[in-house]
């Protein structure tokens, strides 16, 4: 049996638990209103609807509430409890040293939105030549106004989002509306997720709908930081453009490019040329993992598979990103257009991974430490294994470090891992495994000459907490 909860029956022990888990932040998807056109639409599409009976073999009619992208208004749910209820969770929040991070969608609305009867010209329209050529991305819609023949949401690759309708940002006014939307927000948080933010860039834009726009978001962001200056940005973004939001004010962009080359295949060139360029990039980029697939199928890896890009991607720089169920291993995909999701089982050996995991990322060495890539040279002259690895290092001081190394490849690998620090001149050093039993005791002077040996096998890796001993 589902039974509702409001924003207020989050137990108190759950938010001590986040806090005692060393999280800054707790990130809320889908709280603003809905309204009834849009779970019309979720209920109705046979094609949502297989997936959502995929999810939930039990599926029931109460369980599809419609998108929390389709939104009605940027108040608090009243299922949810309303503005009241998220402002107790915060002050709440606050309590524990954690701060909120809400939504924020600025490419589209609902059908119902109030907009549609009060300013139709904040929408994108279409002409009878355009429903025909392309009806999966216009739709005729009734107002108050008579009716009108619009443009649903989407991106410029794939069909339009049926329950959504297209915002104008060619249109001044519009973007003006939306940056009242998004004071309105910051009021109620200290930052936003802005999903697909590089839907609404003047170029992007044009390309999609042919309406040329001014630039958005500088002047949302210059706007929002003049009432609240330490307001914080996150764009989800895709196509290579994280440096042009960042551009434009966003503290932190996703950074898909590290994540999901390192899910599909071994590429370590290129994944530290990405780790290069954190260095390059004076914004940090928020790094990521999802154990769920996009359309809702569980996919099964092996657990050395999947821990090898998470060591990679939580240890590197930047905001760390986790979801619900990520730490008990849930692979399903829960769409925002339903409100409960299937019992899965725990994963006892990911979970029990994830907790070595954060007692590493609480360490101030890695919250405010230095970070260098370290560079891996072959053991012997024809052995191209070297190639598969990276390796970094965390450091406060020049006695108190930490060194990762990740075989990112699918054979076992060898590698020398350069450690060119003048303070290891005539040390006895400890490298002890934080993730694993390992523990190695070197000699200084042979780890200036050569460096680090390593050995390890497929997708293996080391976190090593670096101690002097003499």
């Amino acid at each position: 049996m589902t039974v509702a909860a409001t924003l207020d029956d989050i137990p108190d022990a759950e938010l001590d638990r986040l806090a005692g888990m060393g999280f800054d932040w707790i990130w809320l998807l889908s709280v603003w209103q809905t309204g009834p056109a849009a779970q019309r639409i979720s209920r109705s599409n046979q094609q949502w609807r297989r997936e959502f009976e995929e999810t939930l073999p039990d599926l029931r009619e109460e369980d599809i509430a419609g998108s929390g992208f389709a939104i009605t208004g940027y108040t608090v749910h009243r299922d949810l409890g309303g503005d009241a209820a998220l402002a107790r969770l915060r002050a709440r929040l606050r309590q524990r040293g954690l701060r909120l991070m809400l939504d924020f969608v600025p490419n589209h609305m609902a059908p119902d939105h109030p907009w549609i009867d009060e300013h139709p010209d904040y929408f994108v329209h279409g002409s009878e030549a355009d429903l025909a050529r392309s009806p999966r991305n216009y739709c005729r819609v009734k107002t108050k106004n008579g009716p009108l023949l619009l443009a649903y949401g989407r991106d410029p690759y794939f069909d339009g989002w049926p329950d959504t309708l297209q915002l104008n940002y060619g249109n001044p006014e519009l973007q003006q509306a939306m940056i009242g939307e998004l004071e309105r927000i910051a009021g109620q948080c200290d930052g936003v997720r802005c999903d697909m933010a590089m839907l609404v860039l003047p170029d992007v834009f044009e390309r999609t709908w042919g309406i040329r726009a001014d630039l958005f978001w500088p002047k949302a962001i210059e706007s929002v930081r003049r009432k609240h200056p330490d307001f914080l940005f996150m764009a989800e973004v895709y196509w290579d453009m994280e440096w042009t939001l960042q551009q434009q004010g966003f503290d932190y962009t996703y950074d898909k490019r590290l994540v999901r080359p390192a899910a599909r295949a071994s590429r370590p060139p290129r994944a530290r040329a990405l780790l290069r360029g954190h260095g390059l990039i004076k914004t940090s980029l928020p790094a990521f993992w999802r154990t769920t697939t996009s359309r809702g199928r569980q996919r099964r890896l092996r657990p050395q598979c999947t821990q090898r890009p998470r060591s990679l991607t939580y240890l590197s720089p930047g905001l760390r990103f986790f979801h619900q169920g990520q730490f008990e291993g849930r692979r399903t995909r829960i769409s925002p257009h339903l409100v409960r999701g299937p019992n899965e089982p725990v994963d006892d050996q990911l979970a029990q991974f994830y907790a070595r995991l954060l007692a590493v990322l609480r360490q101030p060495m890695v919250r405010d430490g230095r970070w260098s890539l370290l560079e891996c040279v072959p053991v012997w002259h024809d052995n191209a294994t070297s190639d598969n690895f990276i390796a970094f290092r965390w450091e406060r001081n020049p006695r108190e470090w930490l060194c990762v190394v990740v075989n990112y490849s699918p054979q076992q690998s060898q590698c020398f891992v350069r450690m060119p620090f003048p303070e290891l001149a005539g040390r006895t050093v400890r490298f002890q495994d934080l993730l694993g039993p390992d523990c190695y005791d070197r000699p200084g002077d042979d780890l200036l000459s050569r460096g680090l040996f390593v050995d390890i096998p497929a997708w293996g890796y080391h976190v090593f907490d670096v101690q002097w001993l003499a």
